[in-house]
């Protein structure tokens, strides 16, 4: 018994839709990450890294071959200081 075309066009609506949104999120992503690919698993060390990399260039997953820092850059210390009671 043949199958009315009418009935499949709502799921072919629907895997239209799950698809153009899997590819804006995956747009958005990579739109984030600076336009490399987006980073899965990272540790403690990455997060650290990446938090220095977004300090000197100004993007997360931006890298520079500079061997100097900008000036500036040796007040712009990410770890937080307690103050000590004297």
């Amino acid at each position: 018994m043949p199958i009315p075309f009418e009935t499949l066009i709502p799921y072919g609506i629907i895997i239209a839709m799950f698809g153009v949104s899997g590819a804006g999120l995956n747009k958005i992503k990579n739109m984030a990450s600076g336009g490399k690919r987006h980073r899965w698993s990272l540790d403690q060390w990455d997060k650290v890294l990446m938090d220095r990399d977004r300090r000197l260039t100004g993007y997360l997953r931006g890298q520079t071959d500079n061997p100097i820092a900008p000036p500036g850059f040796e007040l712009n210390n990410p770890w937080r200081v307690e103050r000590r009671m004297s």
